[in-house]
């Protein structure tokens, strides 16, 4: 291969491999379960950017950010009598937890604690379907419980930008507690994929073809958006975990 050399603005030493990363959206910003699924088999396409270890169905994580898809929530919600209110007045935190159900409870017991602490409305859980019957044994002895978070608006006075600062307060609060000050031993399992009134991210320590096999509620055609960003993971200095997939929880 002939050599590179510097030119311009470009400088060879700076030119690395990494992750992929890929977006579709709908330029109108009306959303759709299409979206999702192009935004997925965008991911599938991008697998030769990710990687895997000796175990081929050991990926080094991928995932998903959508808009919340107020349609499916609405209908999840009401199975669980979670009462939501209009779209943008609630946010929802998609988090990992420990297998074990006491140290589940008891993180589950400082996320409404801080919820409630920062004057927002403590508005239910919910356990998300997972199916792991395509991953690896890495993957699986790492696997956490996914559940999401509801939380109300505390005041109508309120901005939807405040709201949201708001929530990545309560993000915070709940991972230092959790990882800091807790003592649980379950504490490692705990992590905010996302915590937002506006967006949120599926995510693991997938293959970008686990994705959705892993998370079926992305199939769900209720399960609507305009926008969908998908990552996936190339861990080129760091073991893989389900943590460390799809990063960008702050766009």
């Amino acid at each position: 291969m002939k050599a590179k050399h510097e030119r311009g603005l470009y400088d060879p030493q700076f030119e690395h491999d990494a992750c992929g990363v890929g977006f579709v959206a709908n330029i109108k910003g009306a959303k759709s379960h299409e979206i999702i699924q192009q935004g997925l088999q965008v991911l599938v396409n991008m697998k030769h950017r990710g990687a895997t270890g000796y175990e081929k169905n050991t990926g080094d994580g991928a995932g998903i950010m959508l808009q919340i898809p107020d349609k499916f929530m609405r209908k999840v919600c009401a199975e669980r009598n979670i009462e939501l209110p209009a779209p943008g007045e609630y946010g929802v935190g998609m988090v990992f937890l420990p297998p074990d159900l006491t140290q589940r409870r008891a993180i589950e017991d400082i996320c409404r604690q801080m919820v409630q602490a920062e004057g927002q409305k403590y508005l239910g859980l919910r356990k998300v379907p997972t199916d792991n019957s395509t991953l690896g044994q890495t993957a699986r002895s790492q696997e956490p419980v996914v559940k999401q978070i509801f939380v109300g608006r505390g005041s109508d006075n309120m901005t939807d930008l405040e709201f949201e600062r708001k929530l990545y307060i309560i993000r915070r609060r709940i991972f230092k507690r959790v990882r800091f000050t807790s003592g649980l031993l379950g504490s490692g399992y705990f992590y905010a994929s996302s915590f937002s009134s506006r967006t949120i991210v599926y995510k693991g320590m997938l293959n970008p073809e686990q994705v959705e096999e892993f998370y079926p509620e992305l199939k769900d055609p209720d399960m609507e958006s305009a926008i969908a960003m998908v990552h996936s993971r190339f861990s080129t200095n760091t073991f893989p975990s389900w943590d460390r997939a799809h990063p960008y929880r702050f766009l």
